[in-house]
């Protein structure tokens, strides 16, 4: 199966889509440019036949061949303790943005079986991993921003400790979300955090940045920038 797969991958292969993907994913350089549609649309085929052979048996050689992974564990139909299993298994190879934020966002599991997974993504808050803490992150941002977690998910990102870069932009664009779903919670919470200036400077821009917050609110989060930053 695999290697029709990777056939199917390499015909698809633009290289000035590949050019363009390049420049927005900094350092990663098995990008082969196949566009994310029909990277879903495989993913869905896959998922309805053998996925437990092809994840078993998966190539990890370009990111779209990891990108697919991640979408087939999304896409899967398995109890949720099985799914977490190769969730488990997969977020150690991720490694850039780009395969973090689509596995993620396609991770329906988490609105179905909200505790269950909300428990299996906090011990990566505190992994030490730059993509690990990403990935908790951003499954905190797609499916917890409600009013049932949005305290534990303000007191989490609160808890969060990592130089990464793209950690911080993880947590910076998660807190605005919060601020426009929540915005006197995630006021309050602005006041009293502990993020580092970087991190918290950066939350407020993607709040300013959000065509749902109005003026006047926009102009007291300008009011609250720090002068420093780290």
């Amino acid at each position: 199966m695999n290697q029709t797969i990777r056939e199917r991958i390499f015909d698809r292969a633009e290289e000035e889509y590949k050019k363009f993907q390049s420049g927005l994913i900094p350092g990663e350089d098995r990008i082969l440019g196949v566009r994310l549609p029909y990277l879903r649309e495989l993913a869905k085929e896959i998922s309805k036949e053998d996925w437990r052979e092809y994840l078993h048996n998966a190539q990890c050689e370009y990111y779209e061949e990891v990108m697919l992974q991640g979408l087939v564990i999304g896409y899967a139909k398995a109890p949720p303790e099985e799914i977490l299993e190769y969730t488990a298994q997969f977020v150690p190879k991720i490694t850039n943005w780009g395969v973090c934020d689509s596995f993620c966002t396609g991770l329906k599991l988490a609105k179905k079986h909200p505790q269950l997974v909300w428990d299996f993504i906090l011990p990566y808050l505190k992994s030490g991993k730059e993509f690990q803490i990403r990935f908790a992150v951003i499954m905190m941002l797609a499916h917890f921003i409600n009013d049932n977690y949005i305290d534990q998910v303000l007191s989490s990102l609160d808890q969060v400790r990592h130089e990464g870069y793209y950690v911080k932009m993880g947590v910076a664009w998660a807190i605005s979300v919060c601020y426009v779903k929540y915005p006197e919670k995630t006021m309050a919470y602005l006041k009293n955090s502990s993020l580092d200036d970087f991190t918290y400077n950066k939350s407020l821009q993607k709040i300013l940045e959000s065509y749902r917050v109005d003026q006047d609110s926009k102009e007291i989060i300008r009011s609250m920038k720090r002068k420093r930053t780290s």
